[in-house]
């Protein structure tokens, strides 16, 4: 036992001398959680818009005023037709066009926009703010009761996906560099000889990195609370329990990796191709796993941050129970034991 709590400490303490490891262990994070928050955002904010009415009556300048009242839109000019708003767009002075039909005054219709669709999703929102906007007179949404997120604050729905990406990416990649470290310092022989069992020296390398992560997890939850303001409305150890399910998936799956590759710069390179890519583009993180083809839905299936981010959209957001993420959780707790066998089982004591 002594021996292993040896190999802990020794893992430790070569984990904090190294400085380049813990700006990423504490740096990305940090760093993330901010851009994400803050700067990468879908809100619909200052959208800059062009009246088009060739006759601005009492009905027409009172949507035009909500328009303009609303935090939503930035009214930049009043044009006489359609072309001009749209020449206007095209040379990138506006997002959108509001035109006004000669009989809006009487019939309270004939609107139509002009949108700049070079994002078509941010292009519908604008358009269904603007409809909203124009047709309640107080100027909010028309008969809309937004849940969970009143405010409609992407950060609501960043920050489950970030701690999905962080703890994966954080645990995998350091996990697995670590080891092969080892295999290319020739320092793994002298560890495989020694009386400790080789399972024992894979737990002792991931104990470290699980502690890390668990402190990485506590940062990342203080920053979602107090500086983004994203609630924590469903049970904390619940939140918890399952984020330490999720970090020993993330730990096993970096063992993995280090048995395959041969060098550090092989295990980064497995660690972004496997990692990266399917979590930002098939975890659900940016886009609607629903909105997908039936293929890539199928093979976002086997991507386990996609379990873990909708069980903490719906801890944190919506404040449900344990019930309601039963099937995350096993499904995690599958892929646990899955992987931590596999690595386990090729993880030879005798080194090529």
């Amino acid at each position: 036992m002594k021996q292993f709590i040896s190999f802990v400490i020794k893992e430790g303490k070569h984990i904090l001398r190294d400085k380049r490891t813990m700006l990423i262990l504490f740096g990305m994070p940090l760093v993330l959680m901010l851009i994400f928050g803050f700067a990468i955002t879908t809100d619909v904010k200052n959208v800059r818009a062009i009246v088009v009415t060739s006759s601005m009556d009492h009905l027409t300048q009172q949507a035009v005023d909500r328009l303009a009242a609303s935090e939503y839109f930035t009214i930049v000019q009043v044009v006489a037709t359609p072309k001009d708003a749209e020449r206007l767009i095209r040379g990138q002075k506006a997002d959108m066009a509001i035109v006004f039909g000669a009989d809006f005054a009487s019939k309270r219709s004939g609107v139509q926009f002009i949108v700049d669709g070079a994002d078509p999703n941010m292009a519908q929102q604008w358009t269904n703010y603007a409809t909203s906007v124009m047709l309640n007179p107080d100027g909010g949404a028309v008969n809309t009761k937004m849940l969970y997120n009143p405010q409609m604050r992407s950060a609501y729905n960043f920050v489950p996906a970030i701690m999905g990406m962080l703890l994966m990416l954080v645990c995998a990649m350091m996990t697995s560099i670590s080891i092969v470290r080892e295999k290319e310092k020739g320092t793994m022989e002298v560890l495989l000889v020694s009386p400790v069992k080789p399972l024992m020296i894979i737990v002792a390398k991931a104990i470290p990195y699980l502690v890390l992560a668990f402190v990485i997890l506590i940062i990342i939850l203080l920053m979602a609370r107090f500086v983004l303001g994203v609630p924590l409305v469903g049970s904390l150890f619940w939140i918890i329990v399952i984020s330490v399910i999720y970090i020993l998936l993330a730990l096993s799956l970096g063992l993995l990796i280090s048995n395959v590759a041969k060098t550090q710069l092989v295990a980064l390179l497995l660690s972004a191709m496997v990692l990266l890519v399917p979590i930002v583009m098939l975890s659900g993180m940016l886009f609607p796993v629903e909105s997908m083809p039936t293929v890539l839905q199928w093979i976002s299936a086997i991507v386990p941050p996609r379990y873990y981010i909708e069980a903490m959209r719906k801890l944190m957001i919506m404040g449900v129970g344990i019930k309601e993420v039963a099937r995350e959780v096993i499904i995690l707790v599958g892929m646990v034991t899955l992987l931590m066998t596999l690595a386990l089982v090729k993880f030879n004591k005798r080194l090529e």
